[in-house]
């Protein structure tokens, strides 16, 4: 198994994600009316996608730290690498989109609906750590931050696809059409879904290597206490 998620990460990091760069910054055509700008797309959206495949991931391991009565400290740290990665790459996010909003806008921010709703969305995990952090010494630490991650998952969709899509917004639309299909020509979505899929490879490898420390870890510190 180590060695097939090794053998990944080579092939995602040295081939695919070269090949995703160069197809989005030279291959593909420029997206109607954003020209060259638009290409960020293909880098914009996938960590977007990410953000919100970590936070899925930190609230289903809290529910299942909840559900469940085994491997409860293992659950906890993958709820807590995820919410850590989701934040990482809601960052990312911000930062793309900020780029991508100077040039279209002629402003880095400008207090967009989906701008703002993003924003939110981070300082409401942050505010996970927070939590985590105050609660060191409490033995229900565990149950609290999961309970916490799972209302942040549920409200999650409200910040990401529905509060945004309720006011009117500079953010183009430029992947879903008033009809709910994708509008992109083939070349665009082929390179689009690509770079989704090898963003995805990637954080899949760094989500497994940070499991992997906090496991190491956490065998230190019965060791320590052990003795």
């Amino acid at each position: 198994m180590k060695t097939v998620i090794y053998f990944l990460f080579i092939l995602t990091l040295f081939v695919l994600m070269p090949a995703v760069i160069v197809t989005a910054l030279s291959w593909v055509p420029t997206v109607e009316l954003l020209g060259n700008s638009g290409r960020i797309l293909y880098f914009h959206v996938p960590l977007a996608f990410l953000s919100v495949l970590s936070f899925v991931t930190a609230g289903y391991q809290s529910l299942m730290v909840l559900i469940t009565s085994n491997k409860m400290k293992e659950r906890e740290y993958k709820a807590y690498n995820a919410a850590l990665a989701g934040i990482f790459f809601t960052i990312l996010t911000i930062i793309t989109g900020s780029i991508w909003a100077k040039i279209s806008w002629g402003s880095f921010w400008n207090w967009d609906p989906r701008e703002t709703s993003i924003v939110y969305l981070m300082l409401i995990y942050i505010s996970y750590f927070c939590l985590y952090s105050v609660l060191k010494d409490n033995e229900n630490r565990y149950r609290i931050s999961s309970v916490y991650l799972i209302i942040a998952m549920i409200v999650m969709p409200f910040f990401v696809f529905i509060i945004p899509r309720m006011y009117n917004s500079l953010h183009p639309n430029t992947i879903i059409n008033s009809e709910g299909k994708i509008q992109l020509e083939y070349t665009m979505r082929l390179t689009l879904f690509m770079s989704i899929a090898v963003f995805t490879l990637l954080y899949g490898y760094i989500y497994n290597i940070m499991n992997r420390i906090s496991a190491l870890e956490i065998k230190a510190e019965e060791k320590i206490y052990d003795i």
